[in-house]
């Protein structure tokens, strides 16, 4: 009865994110397709660009993996990119409370202890934001309000000192109610977390840099400027709660930053082309996962 109630929502999550994910795709065309401005699309470097975020998300699931390994929870990486990227598609539920509990969730399903389970999903979000303000920082330093990115900075290191605390960790347990015996985050593994992360941003740019190219805009967005700028509207649109998605927040913020460099037409051309392709591959990657693994355990269930 359990299993059956558990598929029931896990439909009707999947259904109401679907409809909310179809509405951005919707919308965002419709604004792309009023645009005038010069477009000169090229479909390989588009593709490339495609391949290149995929590449990020399978970074970024590693990343999470070494926050699980340094406290000592091994999960197998199908298993880990499967949790990562559907819970994903949470950031689309008004909320961004869905995402942090979606992994929690998904990840105790998947054999972390609960403990560890709540406080990863809190970890990988410090990790992710106080990489995202040293990446926008070195690259476009004047992009946004030192106070801002000070700010987004110091949340992220308290949340990592606090996890890395001793009676931090403790605490976590307490509130899971777990028995367990745990550790505080090793240091190590904040590093490994860190530097994976960093690289996911990064490649997030280069991502963002091929798809203007792809698109043929008039001007020159040098790549440093594309990952500095991506990854500053990335994390303001995750930290505005209002927003699923970011839908809008990262748009204005793209926007603003690009106009100079491509042009009002063409910075809303990017911003809103980013969106699309996000929103695709968000979609497309759990499926191909899901796809993957039923298919590696049929193979495996079989030659057994």
């Amino acid at each position: 009865m359990r299993k059956w109630l558990w598929w029931a929502l896990q439909l009707a999550v999947a259904g109401v994110v679907a409809r909310m994910v179809w509405g951005a795709i919707v919308r965002n065309w419709s604004e792309f397709r009023s645009l005038h401005v010069s477009l000169a699309p090229s479909p390989g470097w588009i593709a490339l660009s495609v391949l290149v975020v995929f590449l990020t998300y399978a970074i970024q699931v590693e990343s999470w993996r070494r926050i699980l390994a340094g406290w000592a929870q091994r999960l197998p990486y199908g298993r880990a990119a499967r949790v990562w990227l559907v819970v994903n598609l949470g950031r689309y539920i008004p909320g961004k409370v869905w995402s942090v509990a979606g992994l929690v969730v998904l990840a105790q399903r998947a054999g972390v202890e609960p403990w560890a389970a709540g406080a990863s999903a809190f970890a990988i979000q410090a990790v992710g934001i106080g990489t995202a303000v040293a990446l926008v920082a070195a690259a476009t330093p004047g992009a946004a309000s030192p106070l801002r990115l000070g700010a987004a900075a110091l949340i992220a290191v308290a949340t990592i000192a606090f996890l890395a605390w001793e009676r931090g960790a403790r605490g976590v347990a307490r509130l899971v109610g777990s028995s367990v015996r745990f550790q505080p985050l090793p240091l190590t593994a904040v590093a490994e977390s860190a530097g994976l992360s960093l690289l996911s941003w990064m490649t997030y740019g280069v991502a963002f840099w091929l798809l203007a190219r792809g698109l043929g805009l008039p001007g020159a967005l040098p790549v440093a400027t594309a990952a500095g700028v991506f990854a500053l509207g990335y994390i303001l649109g995750l930290l505005a709660l209002f927003a699923p998605g970011g839908v809008g927040v990262r748009e204005v913020v793209l926007i603003g930053l690009l106009t100079p460099a491509l042009g009002g037409g063409g910075a809303v051309a990017l911003s809103v082309a980013s969106r699309i392709l996000l929103t695709l591959t968000e979609v497309a990657a759990p499926l191909c996962v899901l796809l993957i693994t039923r298919r590696a355990k049929e193979d495996v269930s079989v030659r057994t």
